[in-house]
């Protein structure tokens, strides 16, 4: 067997280990976090008083006006200049929840507000309170408007994960370094590591279309008020 082929064959299981135990986990808890922290910020931007709202455009101001490699560099490595030590996967887990509550807050906010008014007022009309209007009729019709672009977001996610490895999460992109290191060879093991990329993320986008399809099965907006 070819030398080349030998260290592609040894790579490849430590590579997807690395990449079911940590680039998988930490793309999912950060996107469940941050889709939580958007709604909240989306919510208390679009309805919020004015102290609250201007929270909301604050953050999400300061998180997309900065890298992600920045904010990863602050959290692990900067905070422990003021006290503040936090171990390198939580590290990682706050900076994408955080980047990530920042984007999908604009993509709920927009998806809320491309919502028809007159879906509001045939709430209201069968005696709806607003939140009952915002949680039976509207959530429900924007969740179906932001299922693109939110699951565009988790797949950019995964990819984005790569950066943990600045930060020494030993996740599927520095296993990849490590092993490149070690046998001089980093074009096998860097593309090695991108095929195995694509295919978690043509997973992801297959399941993407088929959440797609159900959702616009399932959720016709003339019959959520009825």
């Amino acid at each position: 067997m070819p030398r080349w082929l030998e260290i592609l064959r040894d790579a490849f299981v430590p590579l997807v280990a690395a990449g079911a135990a940590f680039t998988i986990p930490l793309a999912l808890l950060s996107f469940v976090l941050g889709l939580a922290l958007g709604l909240v910020t989306a919510l208390g931007r679009a309805f919020g008083p004015p102290p609250m709202s201007a929270l909301a455009r604050f953050y999400v101001w300061v998180i997309r006006g900065t890298p992600l490699l920045v904010q990863l560099f602050l959290i692990f490595y900067g905070l422990p200049a003021v006290g503040i030590v936090i171990d390198a996967f939580p590290a990682a887990l706050i900076g994408f929840s955080l980047n990530m509550g920042a984007y999908t807050s604009e993509i709920i906010r927009a998806a809320i507000a491309s919502i028809p008014q007159g879906q509001w007022e045939a709430s209201f009309s069968v005696g709806m309170t607003w939140t009952q209007a915002l949680g039976r009729t509207i959530l429900p019709q924007a969740a179906r408007v932001a299922t693109p672009p939110l699951a565009n977001s988790f797949i950019a996610l995964v990819k984005d994960t790569s950066l943990a490895a600045a930060i020494t999460v030993t996740e599927l992109f520095q296993t990849a370094q490590r092993i490149a290191a070690a046998n001089y060879e980093p074009l096998l093991l860097y593309s090695e590591a991108a095929i195995i990329y694509l295919a978690f993320c043509s997973l992801l986008s297959a399941a993407q279309s088929r959440l797609e399809t159900r959702l616009g099965r399932h959720l016709n907006p003339l019959e959520v008020v009825r």
